[in-house]
Protein backbone atom coordinates (compact mmCIF):
# COMPACT_ATOMS: atom_id res chain seq x y z
CA UNK A 1 0.00 0.00 0.00
CA UNK A 2 1.12 3.44 -1.28
CA UNK A 3 3.19 4.76 1.98
CA UNK A 4 2.05 8.20 2.28
CA UNK A 5 1.94 9.11 5.83
CA UNK A 6 4.90 11.59 7.09
CA UNK A 7 5.29 14.62 9.51
CA UNK A 8 5.42 16.97 6.79
CA UNK A 9 2.21 18.81 7.39
CA UNK A 10 1.53 20.41 4.04
CA UNK A 11 1.48 16.42 2.59
CA UNK A 12 -1.43 16.16 5.40
CA UNK A 13 -3.41 18.67 3.81
CA UNK A 14 -5.99 17.82 0.49
CA UNK A 15 -7.42 20.52 -1.09
CA UNK A 16 -10.80 19.75 -2.32
CA UNK A 17 -10.80 20.28 -6.13
CA UNK A 18 -14.90 21.24 -6.74
CA UNK A 19 -15.23 24.03 -8.41
CA UNK A 20 -17.71 24.54 -11.45
CA UNK A 21 -16.03 27.21 -13.93
CA UNK A 22 -14.61 25.10 -16.43
CA UNK A 23 -11.41 22.70 -16.76
CA UNK A 24 -8.91 25.76 -16.92
CA UNK A 25 -10.42 27.11 -13.19
CA UNK A 26 -10.02 24.46 -11.74
CA UNK A 27 -6.29 23.49 -12.79
CA UNK A 28 -5.59 27.13 -12.00
CA UNK A 29 -6.06 26.03 -8.49
CA UNK A 30 -3.69 23.12 -8.74
CA UNK A 31 -1.22 25.55 -10.06
CA UNK A 32 -1.79 28.32 -7.15
CA UNK A 33 -1.50 25.29 -4.58
CA UNK A 34 0.80 22.49 -5.70
CA UNK A 35 3.32 23.21 -3.20
CA UNK A 36 1.24 24.15 -0.58
CA UNK A 37 -0.58 21.23 -0.52
CA UNK A 38 -0.39 17.26 -0.45
CA UNK A 39 -2.87 16.09 -1.94
CA UNK A 40 -6.45 17.67 -4.56
CA UNK A 41 -9.69 15.30 -4.21
CA UNK A 42 -11.18 15.02 -6.95
CA UNK A 43 -15.20 14.71 -6.16
CA UNK A 44 -18.04 13.57 -8.08
CA UNK A 45 -18.43 17.41 -9.37
CA UNK A 46 -15.20 17.51 -10.67
CA UNK A 47 -14.96 14.26 -11.95
CA UNK A 48 -18.53 14.32 -13.81
CA UNK A 49 -17.80 17.60 -14.99
CA UNK A 50 -14.37 17.17 -16.41
CA UNK A 51 -14.45 12.91 -16.55
CA UNK A 52 -10.53 11.68 -15.67
CA UNK A 53 -8.68 14.13 -17.61
CA UNK A 54 -8.69 16.20 -14.27
CA UNK A 55 -6.89 13.61 -12.48
CA UNK A 56 -4.03 13.52 -15.71
CA UNK A 57 -4.12 17.18 -15.73
CA UNK A 58 -3.29 17.30 -11.97
CA UNK A 59 -0.58 14.13 -12.47
CA UNK A 60 0.90 16.36 -15.50
CA UNK A 61 1.20 19.18 -12.73
CA UNK A 62 2.96 16.69 -10.41
CA UNK A 63 0.21 16.53 -8.19
CA UNK A 64 -1.36 14.06 -5.99
CA UNK A 65 -4.95 13.09 -6.35
CA UNK A 66 -7.53 11.37 -4.02
CA UNK A 67 -10.46 10.57 -6.34
CA UNK A 68 -13.63 11.16 -3.96
CA UNK A 69 -16.35 9.27 -5.77
CA UNK A 70 -17.57 6.94 -3.14
CA UNK A 71 -18.23 3.73 -4.35
CA UNK A 72 -21.21 2.13 -3.07
CA UNK A 73 -23.12 -0.61 -5.36
CA UNK A 74 -22.37 -4.29 -6.01
CA UNK A 75 -19.09 -5.70 -5.14
CA UNK A 76 -18.11 -6.67 -8.45
CA UNK A 77 -19.36 -2.85 -9.69
CA UNK A 78 -16.99 -1.62 -7.32
CA UNK A 79 -14.27 -3.89 -8.03
CA UNK A 80 -14.12 -2.73 -10.83
CA UNK A 81 -14.99 0.90 -10.49
CA UNK A 82 -11.55 0.46 -8.04
CA UNK A 83 -9.18 -1.19 -10.93
CA UNK A 84 -10.35 1.51 -13.17
CA UNK A 85 -8.96 4.42 -10.20
CA UNK A 86 -5.91 2.07 -10.00
CA UNK A 87 -5.76 2.44 -13.65
CA UNK A 88 -5.71 6.08 -13.50
CA UNK A 89 -2.87 6.30 -10.83
CA UNK A 90 -4.64 8.52 -7.97
CA UNK A 91 -2.74 7.94 -4.59
CA UNK A 92 -6.41 7.70 -2.74
CA UNK A 93 -9.86 6.66 -3.48
CA UNK A 94 -12.93 5.75 -1.40
CA UNK A 95 -16.04 3.46 -0.82
CA UNK A 96 -18.94 3.35 1.39
CA UNK A 97 -18.55 1.17 4.71
CA UNK A 98 -21.87 0.36 4.65
CA UNK A 99 -21.69 -1.38 1.14
CA UNK A 100 -20.92 -4.42 3.67
CA UNK A 101 -17.46 -6.66 4.26
CA UNK A 102 -18.04 -8.32 0.91
CA UNK A 103 -18.18 -5.09 -1.17
CA UNK A 104 -14.89 -4.15 0.54
CA UNK A 105 -13.06 -7.48 1.00
CA UNK A 106 -13.95 -8.10 -2.89
CA UNK A 107 -12.54 -4.16 -3.98
CA UNK A 108 -9.50 -5.22 -2.06
CA UNK A 109 -8.72 -7.87 -3.60
CA UNK A 110 -8.68 -6.28 -7.19
CA UNK A 111 -6.86 -3.50 -6.16
CA UNK A 112 -3.66 -6.30 -4.76
CA UNK A 113 -3.92 -8.29 -7.90
CA UNK A 114 -4.57 -5.13 -10.50
CA UNK A 115 -1.18 -3.07 -8.59
CA UNK A 116 0.64 -7.28 -8.45
CA UNK A 117 0.04 -7.38 -12.53
CA UNK A 118 0.78 -3.56 -12.74
CA UNK A 119 3.96 -3.59 -10.93
CA UNK A 120 2.89 -0.45 -9.23
CA UNK A 121 1.90 0.67 -5.47
CA UNK A 122 -1.68 0.60 -5.26
CA UNK A 123 -3.58 3.31 -4.17
CA UNK A 124 -4.78 4.15 -0.51
CA UNK A 125 -8.07 2.81 -0.37
CA UNK A 126 -10.79 4.29 2.41
CA UNK A 127 -14.02 3.90 3.33
CA UNK A 128 -16.30 6.46 4.35
CA UNK A 129 -18.31 6.01 7.48
CA UNK A 130 -20.78 9.00 8.50
CA UNK A 131 -20.95 11.55 6.09
CA UNK A 132 -20.12 14.86 8.73
CA UNK A 133 -23.25 16.53 6.82
CA UNK A 134 -25.05 14.05 9.39
CA UNK A 135 -25.87 14.08 12.88
CA UNK A 136 -27.42 11.84 15.54
CA UNK A 137 -31.39 13.05 14.70
CA UNK A 138 -30.56 12.04 10.45
CA UNK A 139 -29.47 8.54 11.70
CA UNK A 140 -32.62 8.08 13.26
CA UNK A 141 -34.73 9.38 10.72
CA UNK A 142 -32.87 6.75 8.66
CA UNK A 143 -33.60 3.78 10.84
CA UNK A 144 -30.01 3.66 12.94
CA UNK A 145 -30.21 2.42 16.48
CA UNK A 146 -26.89 4.18 17.26
CA UNK A 147 -25.54 7.92 16.79
CA UNK A 148 -23.63 8.99 14.49
CA UNK A 149 -20.19 8.18 16.87
CA UNK A 150 -20.92 4.85 17.93
CA UNK A 151 -21.99 3.98 13.88
CA UNK A 152 -18.68 5.33 12.69
CA UNK A 153 -16.69 3.42 15.18
CA UNK A 154 -18.52 -0.22 14.22
CA UNK A 155 -17.83 0.90 10.33
CA UNK A 156 -14.63 1.59 10.72
CA UNK A 157 -13.77 -1.79 12.50
CA UNK A 158 -15.94 -3.45 9.60
CA UNK A 159 -13.52 -2.06 6.97
CA UNK A 160 -10.70 -2.95 9.27
CA UNK A 161 -11.71 -6.27 9.56
CA UNK A 162 -12.17 -6.19 5.36
CA UNK A 163 -8.50 -5.29 4.58
CA UNK A 164 -9.45 -1.33 4.32
CA UNK A 165 -6.59 0.60 5.47
CA UNK A 166 -8.49 3.66 6.25
CA UNK A 167 -11.66 5.53 6.80
CA UNK A 168 -12.90 9.09 5.71
CA UNK A 169 -14.45 9.73 9.45
CA UNK A 170 -15.41 13.30 11.59
CA UNK A 171 -13.02 14.52 13.77
CA UNK A 172 -15.34 14.00 16.33
CA UNK A 173 -14.84 10.20 16.06
CA UNK A 174 -11.43 10.42 15.57
CA UNK A 175 -10.10 9.30 18.48
CA UNK A 176 -12.65 6.60 19.31
CA UNK A 177 -11.24 5.16 15.67
CA UNK A 178 -7.61 5.72 16.38
CA UNK A 179 -7.63 4.11 19.45
CA UNK A 180 -9.95 1.09 18.24
CA UNK A 181 -8.27 0.72 15.05
CA UNK A 182 -4.43 1.35 16.04
CA UNK A 183 -1.85 3.43 14.86
CA UNK A 184 -1.37 2.16 11.58
CA UNK A 185 -4.75 2.61 10.48
CA UNK A 186 -5.76 6.11 8.55
CA UNK A 187 -7.95 8.53 9.27
CA UNK A 188 -8.75 11.32 6.81
CA UNK A 189 -11.75 13.72 8.26
CA UNK A 190 -13.88 16.52 6.13
CA UNK A 191 -15.65 19.10 8.02
CA UNK A 192 -12.57 21.20 8.72
CA UNK A 193 -13.01 25.08 8.87
CA UNK A 194 -10.40 27.56 8.51
CA UNK A 195 -9.27 30.78 10.63
CA UNK A 196 -12.27 32.45 9.79
CA UNK A 197 -15.94 31.71 9.23
CA UNK A 198 -17.41 30.26 5.35
CA UNK A 199 -20.23 31.38 3.42
CA UNK A 200 -22.58 28.64 2.87
CA UNK A 201 -21.03 25.61 5.13
CA UNK A 202 -23.92 22.88 4.95
CA UNK A 203 -21.55 20.06 7.14
CA UNK A 204 -22.83 20.01 11.13
CA UNK A 205 -19.82 18.53 12.61
CA UNK A 206 -16.97 20.56 11.75
CA UNK A 207 -13.68 21.73 14.00
CA UNK A 208 -10.23 23.44 13.75
CA UNK A 209 -7.27 21.62 12.03
CA UNK A 210 -5.38 21.49 14.96
CA UNK A 211 -8.58 20.06 17.03
CA UNK A 212 -8.97 17.42 14.07
CA UNK A 213 -5.12 15.65 14.47
CA UNK A 214 -4.87 16.26 17.71
CA UNK A 215 -7.70 13.91 18.01
CA UNK A 216 -6.32 11.24 15.62
CA UNK A 217 -7.12 12.30 12.11
CA UNK A 218 -4.11 12.29 9.46
CA UNK A 219 -5.42 13.83 6.75
CA UNK A 220 -7.42 17.05 6.38
CA UNK A 221 -9.53 18.00 3.64
CA UNK A 222 -10.42 21.28 3.20
CA UNK A 223 -12.32 23.50 0.39
CA UNK A 224 -13.85 26.22 0.87
CA UNK A 225 -11.89 27.96 3.55
CA UNK A 226 -8.91 27.69 1.14
CA UNK A 227 -11.25 29.35 -1.94
CA UNK A 228 -12.75 31.88 -0.05
CA UNK A 229 -10.02 33.24 1.52
CA UNK A 230 -8.53 36.43 0.30
CA UNK A 231 -5.17 35.05 0.05
CA UNK A 232 -5.94 30.96 -0.47
CA UNK A 233 -1.99 29.84 -0.84
CA UNK A 234 -1.33 32.11 2.76
CA UNK A 235 -4.51 30.32 4.23
CA UNK A 236 -3.30 26.61 3.54
CA UNK A 237 -0.45 27.54 4.86
CA UNK A 238 -1.88 28.66 7.98
CA UNK A 239 -3.81 25.15 7.69
CA UNK A 240 -0.45 23.37 7.66
CA UNK A 241 1.01 25.48 10.31
CA UNK A 242 -2.22 23.92 12.44
CA UNK A 243 -1.71 20.72 11.50
CA UNK A 244 1.64 20.85 13.21
CA UNK A 245 0.46 22.11 15.96
CA UNK A 246 -2.13 19.13 16.69
CA UNK A 247 0.78 16.50 15.42
CA UNK A 248 2.89 18.18 18.74
CA UNK A 249 -0.23 18.02 20.79
CA UNK A 250 -0.92 14.43 20.06
CA UNK A 251 2.82 13.35 20.01
CA UNK A 252 3.82 15.41 23.21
Amino acid sequence: MMNMANNVPRDRLIFALDVGGGMDEALSWVDRLWNHVGLFKVGKESFVRYGAEIVRQIHARGGKVFLDLKFHDIPNTVAGAAEAACGLKVAMFNLHALGGMRMMTETMGAVQRFAERSKMEPPVVLAVTILTSLNDDDLKRLGFKGGTRETALHLARLAQDAGIPGVVASAEDAAAIRKACGGAFRIVTPGIRGSKEVAGEDQKRIVTPAEAVSSGADYLVVGRPIRQAADPAGEADSIAKEIARGLALRNG
